[in-house]
């Protein structure tokens, strides 16, 4: 009877896991992008999913081979992966320089037209995809439950319109800006456009310069990143197919923010919050690090990192900061590829990588000096370290405004800085204790909370999977013209109403006393 049981139990627990087994399809975006999304990856293969992950053949960081997923390479040809590792030095120099309006338009229109080549690109890849029709064929046969994808670039969306799966997006920005400006109610005068480093509290002036950025971005956006999807749509999916509807019926927005990082703002049901969802606990260093760290006495140590794209800044940038750490009690751990400084103190150890996520959660560890890349301000916050803050490109400086906004980040000039404004700056994050105290009250709630973010995004996931979509929380209001989304029909009927009951009751009313005086002068 035992054995029984057993037997009964096992094929139970069998079936229990074999029903969360499901087949999930990844269109990822590539760079710091594919290190979230990885994240995400990992942790449904650990819960039995079977991912598939979509990349080009000349990806930068995803691999061919992996442990955890499965991949099919498309052969995309010859793709400019430089652009990046030549813009940047010129931009970095220019700030440097000085910045002036004809110089920075300059450089804003080249950032839109490469990047518009870029999602070009995407669509042609995609095309690729659709017109190999044994891939299309064995990407029908894989019985998939989901594409979920990054909504900077619009690939994943066009592909699961064509196989007809549920869409789950992991979203900061898309092609068309910051996330919530194409699914939630985005009311302009207390929610700031990326780009600007406004708070919720404007004036009247910021105000109308909230609104006036908002219309050019959407312009701009939907002429250089929008149009090729529209083309695309047109052409693949049929003239009535429109793209930012696709978009805007994805069934589950993960957005790699939360309201510790955010400033409160309108939302929707079907957006998952998973904000600092790639941290975790800090694990042992390498005996070394460790042996660094330690040697730094009741100082501490300082980390330094420029995420994934910027390994080093302009030499004369990089000497100034080296003299300013040289002048510090404190160790100086600093991720840097380039030739090494000569006003570099006997502090400071520079590293081709580190395990950043782990050095920030060390007790040592006192101030991050960062870029402001969404990535890195999360583990900060997770951690509890203040923030000086490099911003040189992208949202970086909205992140850092946010962060400082919020007494946790103090933020220089890259055209300014020299060693005294870095040390100065410097300084005051490690010695005002206000820094530390709000990062790590900020740190207490966003751990508060009853579910971890990477556990309430994989538990989206899977409410999908098994429900073969989310429609139920998606609004109708995409559905709406722009006259009835804001009630202008029936403020007009009500406007056109109120006029004639107040006319015809004026007319009544004259009426009336018309009557009344004529009677009285009969009876007098």
């Amino acid at each position: 009877m035992h054995s029984s049981i057993i037997i009964s139990l096992f094929f139970m627990l069998s079936a229990l896991s074999g029903s969360y087994g499901g087949n999930v399809l990844v269109v990822p975006a590539d760079g710091s992008h594919w290190i979230n999304m990885k994240v995400l990856i990992v942790e449904l293969h650990s819960k039995g999913h079977n991912m598939t992950v979509i990349r080009r053949s000349t990806s930068w960081y995803i691999e061919e081979q992996s442990l955890y997923y499965t991949s099919v390479t498309v052969d995309t040809g010859e793709f400019e992966d430089d652009f990046m590792v030549r813009f940047l030095p010129r931009l970095l120099q220019n700030m440097r320089e000085g910045r002036s309006f004809w110089n920075e338009l300059t450089l804003v229109e080249e950032v839109y037209t490469r990047f518009g080549e870029i999602q070009k690109e995407v669509c042609n890849m995609t095309a690729k995809i659709f017109n190999n029709e044994i891939l299309m064929k064995s990407l029908e046969d894989a019985k998939y439950d989901l594409v979920l994808t990054d909504p900077a670039f619009g690939g994943g969306v066009l592909l699961a319109h064509r196989l007809g799966l549920p869409l789950v997006l992991n979203a900061r920005l898309t092609m068309y800006g910051e996330g919530h400006l194409v699914v939630a109610p985005s009311p302009l005068s207390y929610v700031p456009v990326i780009g600007l480093q406004l708070t919720d509290k404007m004036t009247f002036s910021q105000r109308v310069m909230n609104g006036v950025t908002y219309i050019m971005i959407l312009y701009k956006n939907s002429k250089y990143f929008g149009f090729p999807y529209k083309e695309f749509s047109q052409k693949y999916l049929g003239a009535d197919v429109d793209f930012f509807s696709l978009l805007q019926d994805a069934d589950i927005w993960l957005m790699r923010n939360d309201f510790t990082f955010e400033f409160p703002r309108p939302t929707m049901p079907n957006i998952v919050y998973m904000g600092g969802f790639q941290c975790k606990p800090a694990k042992p260093l390498p005996d070394d690090l460790e042996k660094f760290l330690q040697s730094s006495g009741e100082h501490g140590v300082i980390i330094m990192s420029l995420g994934t794209l910027i390994a080093q800044l302009p030499q004369d940038v990089t000497q100034e900061i080296a003299a300013a750490f040289a002048q510090l009690p404190q160790n100086v751990i600093w991720r840097y590829t380039g030739s090494r400084p000569v006003t570099l103190g006997n502090n400071t150890l520079l590293v081709d990588w580190l395990p950043q996520n782990d050095l920030l959660g060390h007790p040592k560890t006192k101030v991050f000096v960062a870029h402001g890349g969404t990535n890195g301000v999360q583990e900060a916050i997770y951690h509890g370290v203040p923030i000086l803050g490099i911003p040189l490109v992208f949202d970086q400086h909205d992140n850092l405004s946010r962060m400082q906004a919020k007494g946790t980040s103090k933020s220089v000039d890259i055209s300014t800085l020299d060693r005294t404004v870095f040390l100065e700056a410097l300084k005051e994050v490690l010695y005002n204790s206000s820094y530390r105290e709000n990062m790590q009250r900020l740190s207490s709630l966003h751990r508060d909370q009853p579910m971890k973010p990477l556990d309430r995004a994989v538990f989206w996931i899977e409410f999908v999977m098994r429900n073969r979509g989310a429609p139920h929380l998606r609004t109708q209001s995409f559905r709406m013209s722009w006259i009835a989304y804001h009630s202008i029909d029936v403020i007009l009927t009500l406007t056109v109403a109120v006029f004639i009951f107040v006319y015809f009751s004026m007319y009544v009313i004259r009426r009336f006393f018309r009557v009344l005086f004529k009677t009285k002068r009969k009876c007098e």
